[in-house]
């Protein structure tokens, strides 16, 4: 039985905890009448699931509260201190559970940081149903998930929260602690606007200024966050608002703006992976033909990052990011594969050419296929190279 003060040693981020998705707060492009996560709990059928999204969003306790719906064994693991060990233990549980025709809900936090091979291991065993993955990360999994458990898996985007949630969390939080009287109203808009998006990080500091002081305002918030300042936070909307302005910088040529931008996100911890992926996409999507190169520098630059490291790898990041900048520009290529994309989405089920099609067999040849064909470095047919009903379409502007 819990001792008289016992539950006060737990985190208050922990105690304030959702218990229901309900009591979520700011999710509500995924939680509400035909949403998804509500409609996976009408329908008490458990799927696996990737969150993705900031810290202190929400992913935890979103898994926490999908395993109690779907009374199963929550069985929580982190990628960063996960072992092979650990791996097996949780299949000979999830077995055991099968057995009592009990649900396994594994919920992989930081998944991002399993290899390939950590990866793989879990795969058979959610391909088999054995394992109901959850899986939360702050990277685009696109990048980080390997394909196959990828498309085994529901991608689940989870909102960076805005300075109204936290401040809701934190009112929650203040009256549960019965403290209403003793925060200000400045204090509380004071921790929203540090916390970055980060209900986690709200409630942490909330709960050292409930200590520190009978009477909470600004003064004593800033004592409790320390050096912590408002301004750019990777973890919150800051994170994309800057990745925002550096693109557009340099897509403006702006080489001021581009390094001052570039800047605010290395002094704040940014991932480089994430900036310098950002970076190959701008070259060929921005400059495309206009600077060929481009493309290459990009690419070198963040395979550069993986070999470097930081902080040397800001030399390399502010290298490729003047020239990405002064670079001219040309959107040909990208607004034609856009066309393009629509045109075959419009057009799928058109024949390709007969003139175009291969001809292995005599009777392929005498039907016509890949009739008028010259194996001839450069020949052009003059036919066109579209099927019939869209051959006067026009794709690439010149």
């Amino acid at each position: 039985m819990e001792t008289e003060g016992q539950g006060n040693r737990i985190p208050l981020a922990e105690r304030m905890r959702p218990k229901t998705l309900d009591e979520v707060v700011g999710q509500d492009d995924i939680i509400g009448d035909g949403k998804i996560l509500t409609e996976i709990v009408k329908k008490g059928e458990p799927v696996n699931l990737i969150f993705w999204g900031p810290p202190g969003t929400g992913k935890t306790t979103l898994a926490r509260i999908l395993a109690t719906e779907f009374k199963a064994d929550f069985i929580e693991l982190s990628a960063v201190t996960a072992h092979k060990s650990d791996v097996e233990k949780v299949v000979e549980r999830a077995r055991q559970n099968w057995n009592l025709q009990t649900r396994t809900v594994l919920f992989v936090d930081e998944i991002h940081r399993f290899n390939k091979a950590q990866q793989d291991a879990f795969l058979p065993h959610v391909e088999s149903g054995l394992i109901i993955l959850i899986g939360a990360t702050t990277e685009n999994p696109s990048f980080e998930v390997i394909s196959p458990l990828l498309s085994r898996s529901r991608v689940v985007i989870v909102s960076p929260l805005k300075k109204d949630n936290i401040i809701t969390v934190l009112k929650r939080a203040i009256k549960a602690e019965k403290a209403t009287k003793r925060v200000t109203k400045r204090a509380i808009d004071y921790l929203a606007e540090l916390s970055g998006g980060d209900a986690r990080s709200a409630l942490g500091d909330l709960e050292l200024a409930l200590s520190l002081a009978q009477k909470v305002d600004e003064e004593i918030v800033k004592e409790a966050a320390g050096r912590k300042v408002p301004g750019y936070d990777k973890k919150g909307d800051k994170h994309y608002d800057n990745i925002s302005a550096f693109i557009k910088s340099m897509r403006g040529g702006d080489v001021d703006a581009t390094l001052y931008y570039l800047a605010r996100m290395v002094e704040a911890g940014e991932d480089p992976k994430f900036i310098a992926r950002r970076m190959v996409i701008f070259a060929s999507e921005d400059i495309g033909i206009a600077g060929n190169g481009a493309l290459n520098l990009a690419v070198s630059a963040f395979e550069a990052i993986e070999r470097v490291g930081m902080p040397e790898g800001g030399i390399i990041l502010s290298h490729v990011a003047v020239v990405l900048a002064k670079c001219k520009k040309n959107r040909q290529t990208i607004d034609a594969w856009y066309k393009a994309q629509d045109l075959a989405h419009k057009s799928m089920g058109l024949p390709v050419p007969t003139h175009l099609r291969n001809a292995p067999t005599k009777l392929m040849k005498d039907l016509g296929f890949g009739e008028g064909q010259k194996w001839e470095a450069g020949f052009h047919l003059d036919k066109s190279y579209l099927p019939d009903e869209i051959a006067n379409e026009k794709i690439y502007e010149d």
